[in-house]
């Protein structure tokens, strides 16, 4: 028979369970809203020059810097904002994207399919474990840096398999984002959604980016 304090335990644990899965499907929501808005840019966008199409990325840089402040004031302003970001970012991806689709529409249905089930196993696995990982952040953070400078490069060096290799660190870099940020969702609270969400959808987007590299065989980017 269970003792009093199994049952208090189990009282106050399971609201805790229904708030985190109430924030799980508001970030998972909220992340599918804005790659829908993404698809929508880079239909929009797809024709667009590279002109505007930088010109895009520049703006949704901008209302990602402001997401924070904006989310501060008023969740349904941060929840705008997000979408507007996955709109920008559509924009200036849709001549690329269309750049595929002339060559070989299967290489964007697989690059596709690929980013689904790449972040499927490795988000599960980051929500699924109990171990915090939020030390990892300094780390992410110089990987980035890293994989930056390595594009550079690429730019004016000359390197054999150079958008293979460079595909293929970018997967090993924001394979390990998508693991921490699914893993900040375990302990995020609802005011926290949209910025989380916003996070894994930047994680979605560049693996899908680097799945596009990586099956169009190092073409454009």
């Amino acid at each position: 028979m269970p003792s009093f304090s199994d049952l208090t335990a189990g009282r106050i644990a399971a609201p805790a369970r229904t708030d985190s899965r109430a924030v799980f499907g508001q970030v998972m929501g909220l992340v599918a809203f804005t790659c829908l808005f993404c698809a929508l840019g880079a239909y929009v966008g797809k024709d667009a020059s590279r002109g505007a199409g930088f010109l895009a990325f520049i703006v949704a840089f901008g209302c990602l810097m402001g997401l924070n402040a904006a989310n501060a004031r008023s969740q349904q302003l941060g929840i705008g904002l997000l979408f507007a970001v996955g709109l920008l970012l559509g924009v200036g991806l849709g001549p690329i994207l269309q750049y595929y689709v002339d060559s070989d529409p299967g290489v964007v249905y697989q690059s596709a399919g690929a980013t689904a089930g790449f972040v499927g196993i490795l988000g599960a696995y980051g929500y699924a474990t109990r171990r915090d990982l939020s030390g990892m952040a300094r780390g992410l953070f110089f990987a980035l840096i890293g994989l930056l400078l390595f594009g550079i490069v690429t730019l004016f060096v000359s390197i054999p398999g150079g958008n293979v290799i460079y595909a293929v660190l970018g997967l090993v870099v924001f394979g390990a984002y998508t693991i921490f940020d699914f893993n900040r969702l375990q302990r995020a609270g609802m005011e926290q959604a949209t910025l989380i969400a916003a996070s894994i959808f930047l994680d979605v987007l560049n693996v899908f980016q680097f799945m596009l590299l990586l099956f169009g065989g190092g073409g454009r980017r």
